[in-house]
C-alpha cells in the first residue's frame, strides 16, 4: 500500500494526495481491485501517534474540509486548491476547535465518490469506466478502506473520529468496527440506523437519476450527461436539509424578480424565489458531482444500520471503548433529534444528548460551527 503524491503537492496541507490501498473484498463478497482513496492532511503526526483526527464528510462532500495553512503564501496569479474555502472552515484549522497546529487532521474522499477516490467513473481493469458495473458499497466498506489509509499514514489509533450527517454515520461505524483504533467519537446530526422515511427520501433521489433518459443504466460516459435527473435528486435532498420555518422566512411566496407565477400569461410560468433557490442548488451539484457517484454514496448511506448482524443496538455498541459526543440539530427534519436520543440511550455508560440550536434544519451542523466547536471542547477534546 502506497501514497501517490500529486505533482508539486507532496505533504502540503490542504492539497489532495492519493493512497493506493490495494484490493478490497466488500461486504457483498465482491472483490474491488486496486482501490485508491483521495485524501488531504493538515499538521504533523507526533512521535507517539496520539494526535490524529479523522474528519468524515457528508453525502456529497470531499476531502477539502479546511484551507491549507500555506495557501496565503501562494502568488495571486496562481490558482492554489489549498486556498479554497473548506466545507468546515471555522471548526477545523489553525487555532480552531480541531486545531491543525495541534492535531494531525485527515479527511478522505469516500469510496464510491468522484473526487479522486475509486468510484463509478474510475477505470475498471478493462480500462473503461466502471459505470453500471460498480459494486454496491456499504458504510462498513468505507471504514475498511479508510483503515487501510490509516495504516499507510502510520496512524495506529485516532484521537478523534468526527463527522456530521453521513460523516457522523461513518464516524459511528468506525467506533464499532475498529474499537481499538478510536479513542473518541463525535456523531453529529446522525443516527444509529437509516429509517423508513430516510429510505423513502433516498429512493426518490435514486429514481430521479435513473429515470433520466440520458442515464443509460449508468453507462453514460462519453455521451449526454444526466443533468436533469441529478439536479432533481439534489432538489429533493436539499428540501430535507433545511427547515420549513427557515424556507418560509427566507422565501415565503415571493416571486423570483419579475417571474411572478401568479400573473404568468404563458404556459411556461415564472418561478417563486424558493424554486430559484432549488434550481441554483441543482446547478451547483451538476457542475461538481458525478451522477453514478451520487447513486453510489446514496446507496451507501441507505445501507446504514450499525447493529446489522451484531444483535440489538445496545449489544452492537457495547464493543466500543471510546469517549462520546452525540449532538443533534434541534430543527433537523432529516436525522431527527429523537433518533440521536435513541443512539445515546443505547451507548455504554452514562451519556448525554447535546443539542445544536439552529433555525436552518439539518445543515445546522455545517452552519453553527461555534456551537459545534464548544461542544467538542467540553466533551471529547478537553486536552
Amino acid at each position: 500500500m502506497t501514497v501517490v503524491e500529486g505533482a508539486r503537492t507532496a505533504h502540503r496541507d490542504g492539497v489532495v494526495r492519493w493512497a493506493d490501498v490495494g484490493d478490497l473484498v466488500l461486504e457483498s463478497g465482491v472483490l474491488l481491485p486496486g482501490v485508491r482513496l483521495a485524501f488531504e492532511t493538515w499538521g504533523e503526526l507526533n512521535a507517539d501517534g496520539s494526535n490524529a483526527v479523522l474528519v468524515e464528510h457528508a453525502l456529497t462532500g470531499d476531502s477539502h474540509v479546511t484551507r491549507g495553512t500555506a495557501a496565503e503564501h501562494t502568488p495571486e496569479d496562481v490558482f492554489d486548491p489549498a486556498a479554497a474555502d473548506g466545507w468546515w472552515d471555522g471548526l477545523v484549522g489553525p487555532g480552531a476547535a480541531i486545531d491543525t497546529e495541534k492535531y494531525f487532521v485527515v479527511c478522505a474522499n469516500i469510496l464510491g465518490g468522484c473526487f479522486g477516490s475509486t468510484g463509478p467513473a474510475s477505470p475498471a481493469r478493462d480500462g473503461a469506466p466502471w459505470g453500471s458495473r460498480f459494486p454496491r458499497i456499504t458504510v462498513r466498506d468505507t471504514v475498511a478502506a479508510e483503515a487501510r489509509l490509516a495504516d499507510v499514514l502510520g496512524v495506529r489509533a485516532w484521537r478523534l473520529v468526527v463527522g456530521g450527517s453521513m460523516g457522523g454515520v461513518r464516524a459511528l461505524e468506525w467506533a464499532v468496527t475498529c474499537p481499538e483504533r478510536v479513542e473518541a467519537c463525535a456523531v453529529i446530526a446522525a443516527n444509529a440506523r437509516v429509517g423508513a422515511e430516510q429510505l423513502a427520501w433516498g429512493q426518490a433521489q435514486t429514481l430521479a437519476i435513473r429515470q433520466d433518459p440520458c442515464f443509460r443504466g449508468g453507462d453514460y460516459y462519453g455521451g449526454p450527461y444526466p443533468e436533469a435527473g441529478l439536479g432533481l435528486a439534489r432538489r429533493i435532498a436539499h428540501i430535507t436539509y433545511r427547515s420549513a420555518p427557515e424556507l418560509q422566512t427566507r422565501f415565503g411566496r415571493a416571486p423570483q424578480g419579475r417571474e411572478d407565477p401568479e400573473y404568468a400569461k404563458e404556459a411556461g410560468r415564472g418561478r417563486y424565489t424558493v424554486e430559484s433557490y432549488l434550481d441554483h442548488q441543482a446547478s451547483k451539484i451538476v457542475e461538481r458531482f458525478d451522477a453514478n457517484s451520487y447513486l453510489s454514496v446514496n446507496e451507501t448511506l441507505m445501507s446504514h444500520d450499525v447493529a446489522r448482524g451484531r444483535g440489538d443496538l445496545r449489544t452492537a455498541l457495547a464493543r466500543t471503548r471510546c469517549e462520546w459526543l452525540v449532538a443533534a440539530v434541534d430543527s433537523d427534519r432529516l436525522f431527527y433529534p429523537s433518533e440521536s436520543a435513541e443512539l445515546v440511550a443505547a451507548l455504554p455508560g452514562e451519556q448525554e444528548l447535546h443539542m445544536i440550536t439552529s433555525p436552518s434544519g439539518h445543515d445546522g451542523f455545517l452552519i453553527e460551527t461555534p456551537q459545534v466547536g464548544r461542544l467538542l471542547h467540553r466533551t471529547v477534546l478537553r486536552d
